[in-house]
Protein backbone atom coordinates (compact mmCIF):
# COMPACT_ATOMS: atom_id res chain seq x y z
CA UNK A 1 0.00 0.00 0.00
CA UNK A 2 1.44 3.33 -1.03
CA UNK A 3 0.98 5.74 1.85
CA UNK A 4 2.85 8.49 0.00
CA UNK A 5 0.22 8.92 -2.69
CA UNK A 6 -2.44 10.16 -0.29
CA UNK A 7 -0.45 13.22 0.67
CA UNK A 8 0.26 14.80 -2.71
CA UNK A 9 -0.87 18.41 -2.70
CA UNK A 10 -2.38 20.18 -5.68
CA UNK A 11 -1.68 23.49 -4.00
CA UNK A 12 1.91 24.64 -4.02
CA UNK A 13 1.32 27.37 -1.47
CA UNK A 14 1.84 25.04 1.49
CA UNK A 15 3.34 21.58 1.76
CA UNK A 16 1.48 18.86 3.64
CA UNK A 17 2.24 18.93 7.34
CA UNK A 18 1.41 16.65 10.24
CA UNK A 19 -1.50 17.85 12.34
CA UNK A 20 -0.88 19.23 15.79
CA UNK A 21 -3.68 16.83 16.76
CA UNK A 22 -2.21 13.84 14.90
CA UNK A 23 -1.93 11.67 18.03
CA UNK A 24 -5.48 12.54 19.04
CA UNK A 25 -6.72 11.56 15.59
CA UNK A 26 -5.04 8.16 15.83
CA UNK A 27 -6.46 7.67 19.33
CA UNK A 28 -10.00 8.35 18.13
CA UNK A 29 -9.63 6.30 14.97
CA UNK A 30 -7.98 3.35 16.70
CA UNK A 31 -10.64 2.95 19.35
CA UNK A 32 -13.55 3.57 17.00
CA UNK A 33 -12.89 -0.01 15.87
CA UNK A 34 -14.75 -2.49 18.15
CA UNK A 35 -11.80 -4.88 17.94
CA UNK A 36 -9.41 -2.43 19.57
CA UNK A 37 -12.07 -0.97 21.84
CA UNK A 38 -12.54 -4.45 23.34
CA UNK A 39 -8.78 -4.74 23.84
CA UNK A 40 -8.83 -1.39 25.62
CA UNK A 41 -11.67 -2.46 27.90
CA UNK A 42 -9.90 -5.73 28.77
CA UNK A 43 -6.73 -3.80 29.53
CA UNK A 44 -8.75 -1.83 32.08
CA UNK A 45 -10.76 -4.83 33.30
CA UNK A 46 -8.80 -8.03 32.73
CA UNK A 47 -11.09 -9.82 35.21
CA UNK A 48 -14.04 -9.57 32.80
CA UNK A 49 -13.58 -12.65 30.65
CA UNK A 50 -17.06 -12.60 29.15
CA UNK A 51 -17.00 -9.24 27.37
CA UNK A 52 -17.25 -9.33 23.59
CA UNK A 53 -17.28 -6.74 20.83
CA UNK A 54 -21.08 -7.03 20.76
CA UNK A 55 -21.26 -6.06 24.46
CA UNK A 56 -19.58 -2.71 23.90
CA UNK A 57 -21.46 0.42 22.88
CA UNK A 58 -19.40 3.39 21.75
CA UNK A 59 -21.00 6.52 23.22
CA UNK A 60 -18.37 9.04 22.17
CA UNK A 61 -19.97 12.47 21.91
CA UNK A 62 -19.67 14.14 18.53
CA UNK A 63 -18.71 17.76 18.04
CA UNK A 64 -21.58 18.86 15.80
CA UNK A 65 -20.07 22.21 14.82
CA UNK A 66 -16.78 20.75 13.61
CA UNK A 67 -18.18 17.38 12.50
CA UNK A 68 -15.55 15.47 14.43
CA UNK A 69 -15.13 13.74 17.76
CA UNK A 70 -13.86 15.54 20.79
CA UNK A 71 -10.51 14.34 22.09
CA UNK A 72 -12.39 11.94 24.32
CA UNK A 73 -13.73 8.41 24.15
CA UNK A 74 -16.79 7.04 25.87
CA UNK A 75 -18.13 3.51 25.80
CA UNK A 76 -20.51 1.34 27.79
CA UNK A 77 -20.21 -2.31 28.75
CA UNK A 78 -23.32 -3.54 30.53
CA UNK A 79 -23.96 -1.20 33.44
CA UNK A 80 -20.41 0.16 33.35
CA UNK A 81 -19.73 3.48 31.60
CA UNK A 82 -16.11 4.20 30.78
CA UNK A 83 -15.00 7.70 29.82
CA UNK A 84 -11.46 8.20 28.59
CA UNK A 85 -9.76 11.52 28.00
CA UNK A 86 -6.51 11.28 26.03
CA UNK A 87 -4.28 14.00 27.44
CA UNK A 88 -1.50 14.01 24.86
CA UNK A 89 1.74 15.16 26.47
CA UNK A 90 0.45 18.25 28.27
CA UNK A 91 -0.41 18.11 31.95
CA UNK A 92 -3.39 20.02 33.24
CA UNK A 93 -5.75 19.45 36.15
CA UNK A 94 -8.50 20.87 33.96
CA UNK A 95 -8.84 17.31 32.67
CA UNK A 96 -10.85 16.58 35.82
CA UNK A 97 -13.34 19.29 34.92
CA UNK A 98 -13.42 18.18 31.29
CA UNK A 99 -14.17 14.64 32.42
CA UNK A 100 -17.07 15.84 34.58
CA UNK A 101 -18.53 17.93 31.76
CA UNK A 102 -18.16 15.06 29.33
CA UNK A 103 -19.78 12.66 31.78
CA UNK A 104 -22.82 14.87 32.33
CA UNK A 105 -23.29 15.20 28.56
CA UNK A 106 -23.03 11.44 28.17
CA UNK A 107 -25.55 10.83 30.95
CA UNK A 108 -27.93 13.35 29.42
CA UNK A 109 -27.67 11.61 26.05
CA UNK A 110 -28.19 8.22 27.74
CA UNK A 111 -31.33 9.42 29.56
CA UNK A 112 -32.78 10.77 26.33
CA UNK A 113 -31.97 7.62 24.36
CA UNK A 114 -33.55 5.39 27.01
CA UNK A 115 -36.67 7.55 27.26
CA UNK A 116 -36.30 8.25 30.99
CA UNK A 117 -37.69 11.32 32.75
CA UNK A 118 -35.23 13.06 35.01
CA UNK A 119 -38.06 15.32 36.28
CA UNK A 120 -40.32 12.42 37.21
CA UNK A 121 -40.65 10.70 40.60
CA UNK A 122 -39.18 7.41 39.40
CA UNK A 123 -35.46 7.11 39.91
CA UNK A 124 -33.61 7.06 36.60
CA UNK A 125 -31.16 4.26 35.87
CA UNK A 126 -27.63 5.32 35.01
CA UNK A 127 -24.55 3.33 34.02
CA UNK A 128 -21.83 3.50 36.67
CA UNK A 129 -19.05 5.85 35.48
CA UNK A 130 -15.32 5.22 35.36
CA UNK A 131 -13.10 8.14 34.39
CA UNK A 132 -9.59 7.67 33.03
CA UNK A 133 -6.87 9.76 31.46
CA UNK A 134 -4.06 8.32 29.36
CA UNK A 135 -1.11 10.62 29.93
CA UNK A 136 1.69 10.29 27.38
CA UNK A 137 4.08 12.98 28.61
CA UNK A 138 7.28 12.77 30.62
CA UNK A 139 6.10 14.28 33.90
CA UNK A 140 8.09 12.93 36.85
CA UNK A 141 5.32 13.30 39.43
CA UNK A 142 2.63 10.79 38.52
CA UNK A 143 -0.33 10.67 40.89
CA UNK A 144 -2.54 7.60 40.74
CA UNK A 145 -5.64 9.76 40.42
CA UNK A 146 -6.87 13.35 40.38
CA UNK A 147 -9.81 14.59 42.47
CA UNK A 148 -11.87 17.67 41.72
CA UNK A 149 -12.00 18.80 45.37
CA UNK A 150 -8.24 18.51 45.85
CA UNK A 151 -7.15 20.10 42.60
CA UNK A 152 -9.54 23.05 42.66
CA UNK A 153 -10.35 23.74 46.33
CA UNK A 154 -7.52 22.21 48.33
CA UNK A 155 -9.42 19.16 49.53
CA UNK A 156 -12.15 18.82 52.10
CA UNK A 157 -15.82 18.06 51.66
CA UNK A 158 -17.35 19.22 48.42
CA UNK A 159 -20.87 19.10 46.98
CA UNK A 160 -19.52 17.56 43.78
CA UNK A 161 -16.66 15.08 43.73
CA UNK A 162 -14.97 13.60 40.67
CA UNK A 163 -12.11 11.12 40.65
CA UNK A 164 -10.13 10.51 37.48
CA UNK A 165 -7.76 7.57 37.35
CA UNK A 166 -4.47 8.29 35.62
CA UNK A 167 -2.93 5.79 33.20
CA UNK A 168 0.68 6.30 32.16
CA UNK A 169 2.18 3.26 30.46
CA UNK A 170 -0.32 0.44 30.60
CA UNK A 171 0.90 -3.12 30.99
CA UNK A 172 3.55 -4.54 28.68
CA UNK A 173 2.08 -5.52 25.34
CA UNK A 174 -1.49 -4.35 25.95
CA UNK A 175 -3.21 -1.87 23.65
CA UNK A 176 -2.63 1.02 26.06
CA UNK A 177 1.13 0.49 26.26
CA UNK A 178 1.24 0.17 22.47
CA UNK A 179 -0.58 3.44 21.99
CA UNK A 180 1.70 5.22 24.49
CA UNK A 181 4.74 3.78 22.69
CA UNK A 182 3.31 4.99 19.40
CA UNK A 183 3.00 8.56 20.75
CA UNK A 184 6.56 8.54 22.07
CA UNK A 185 8.00 7.25 18.81
CA UNK A 186 6.03 9.92 16.96
CA UNK A 187 7.39 12.62 19.29
CA UNK A 188 10.93 11.42 18.56
CA UNK A 189 10.34 11.52 14.82
CA UNK A 190 8.89 15.02 15.05
CA UNK A 191 12.10 16.15 16.77
CA UNK A 192 14.13 14.61 13.95
CA UNK A 193 12.04 15.57 10.93
CA UNK A 194 9.65 18.27 12.09
CA UNK A 195 5.91 18.03 11.47
CA UNK A 196 6.44 16.42 8.08
CA UNK A 197 5.14 13.46 6.13
CA UNK A 198 8.50 11.79 6.69
CA UNK A 199 7.95 11.89 10.46
CA UNK A 200 4.54 10.23 10.04
CA UNK A 201 5.81 7.53 7.68
CA UNK A 202 8.85 6.81 9.84
CA UNK A 203 6.63 6.48 12.91
CA UNK A 204 4.44 3.95 11.13
CA UNK A 205 7.46 2.01 9.85
CA UNK A 206 9.17 1.85 13.24
CA UNK A 207 5.97 0.83 15.02
CA UNK A 208 5.20 -1.91 12.53
CA UNK A 209 8.73 -3.30 12.80
CA UNK A 210 8.52 -3.16 16.60
CA UNK A 211 5.13 -4.89 16.74
CA UNK A 212 3.48 -1.74 18.09
CA UNK A 213 -0.12 -1.43 16.85
CA UNK A 214 1.11 -3.60 14.00
CA UNK A 215 -2.25 -5.04 12.88
CA UNK A 216 -3.90 -1.63 13.00
CA UNK A 217 -1.12 0.13 11.09
CA UNK A 218 -0.81 -2.61 8.46
CA UNK A 219 -4.53 -2.78 7.77
CA UNK A 220 -5.08 0.99 7.80
CA UNK A 221 -1.77 2.52 6.77
CA UNK A 222 -3.30 4.77 4.10
CA UNK A 223 -6.04 5.88 6.49
CA UNK A 224 -3.62 6.54 9.33
CA UNK A 225 -1.41 8.69 7.11
CA UNK A 226 -4.47 10.61 5.96
CA UNK A 227 -5.74 11.34 9.47
CA UNK A 228 -2.30 12.38 10.72
CA UNK A 229 -1.58 14.67 7.80
CA UNK A 230 -3.31 17.77 6.55
CA UNK A 231 -2.65 19.97 3.54
CA UNK A 232 -3.62 23.02 5.54
CA UNK A 233 -3.11 22.56 9.26
CA UNK A 234 -5.40 24.08 11.87
CA UNK A 235 -3.08 26.97 12.67
CA UNK A 236 -2.76 27.87 8.99
CA UNK A 237 -6.52 27.64 8.44
CA UNK A 238 -7.23 29.87 11.44
CA UNK A 239 -4.65 32.42 10.37
CA UNK A 240 -6.02 32.46 6.81
CA UNK A 241 -9.58 32.80 8.09
CA UNK A 242 -8.70 35.75 10.33
CA UNK A 243 -6.81 37.48 7.53
CA UNK A 244 -9.75 37.01 5.15
CA UNK A 245 -12.16 38.37 7.76
CA UNK A 246 -9.95 41.43 8.15
CA UNK A 247 -9.84 41.95 4.40
CA UNK A 248 -13.61 41.56 4.10
CA UNK A 249 -14.17 44.02 6.94
CA UNK A 250 -11.76 46.54 5.39
CA UNK A 251 -13.43 46.23 1.99
CA UNK A 252 -16.87 46.65 3.54
CA UNK A 253 -15.72 49.70 5.47
CA UNK A 254 -14.18 51.19 2.31
CA UNK A 255 -17.36 50.59 0.34
CA UNK A 256 -19.45 52.19 3.07
CA UNK A 257 -17.11 55.20 3.25
CA UNK A 258 -17.23 55.63 -0.54
CA UNK A 259 -21.02 55.40 -0.49
CA UNK A 260 -21.27 58.03 2.23
CA UNK A 261 -18.85 60.30 0.38
CA UNK A 262 -20.88 59.99 -2.82
CA UNK A 263 -24.09 60.78 -0.96
CA UNK A 264 -22.47 63.84 0.61
CA UNK A 265 -21.39 65.16 -2.80
CA UNK A 266 -24.89 64.59 -4.19
CA UNK A 267 -26.50 66.42 -1.26
CA UNK A 268 -24.13 69.37 -1.58
CA UNK A 269 -24.71 69.54 -5.35
CA UNK A 270 -28.49 69.42 -4.90
CA UNK A 271 -28.31 72.20 -2.33
CA UNK A 272 -26.22 74.44 -4.65
CA UNK A 273 -28.59 73.88 -7.59
CA UNK A 274 -31.64 74.62 -5.45
CA UNK A 275 -30.05 77.82 -4.15
CA UNK A 276 -29.53 78.92 -7.79
CA UNK A 277 -33.23 78.45 -8.47
CA UNK A 278 -33.29 75.01 -10.03
CA UNK A 279 -36.55 73.24 -9.27
CA UNK A 280 -36.73 70.06 -7.19
CA UNK A 281 -38.12 68.19 -10.19
CA UNK A 282 -35.24 69.25 -12.44
CA UNK A 283 -32.62 68.39 -9.79
CA UNK A 284 -34.18 64.96 -9.30
CA UNK A 285 -34.22 64.35 -13.04
CA UNK A 286 -30.60 65.45 -13.46
CA UNK A 287 -29.36 63.26 -10.58
CA UNK A 288 -31.58 60.26 -11.37
CA UNK A 289 -33.18 60.13 -7.92
CA UNK A 290 -36.72 60.72 -6.65
CA UNK A 291 -38.09 64.14 -5.79
CA UNK A 292 -38.75 62.90 -2.27
CA UNK A 293 -35.06 62.10 -1.80
CA UNK A 294 -34.08 65.55 -3.08
CA UNK A 295 -36.52 67.15 -0.64
CA UNK A 296 -34.93 65.13 2.19
CA UNK A 297 -31.46 66.32 1.18
CA UNK A 298 -32.70 69.91 1.10
CA UNK A 299 -34.41 69.60 4.47
CA UNK A 300 -37.82 70.30 2.98
CA UNK A 301 -39.21 67.10 4.52
CA UNK A 302 -38.02 64.89 7.34
CA UNK A 303 -35.96 61.84 6.41
CA UNK A 304 -37.53 59.97 9.35
CA UNK A 305 -41.28 60.61 9.11
CA UNK A 306 -43.37 59.51 12.12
Amino acid sequence: MNAESSCVSNDSRKDPVAKYTAKDSVFTNLFSDPKYLLQLYKALHPEDLDATEENISNVTIQNILLDQSYNDLGFQVGTRLVVLVEAQSSWTVNIVLRSLMYLTQTWQKYIQNTGQNVYGSKKVELPRPELYVIYTGNRKIRPESLRLSEEFWGGGECAVEVRVKMIYDGKKGDIISQYVSFTRIYNEQIKLHGRTREAVLETIRICRNSNILKDYLESREQEVVNIMMTLFDEEYILKTYIEQEKRDAAEKAAEEAAKQATQKVKRETAQKLYQKGTSVADIADAMSVTEEEIKQWLGLISSHPH
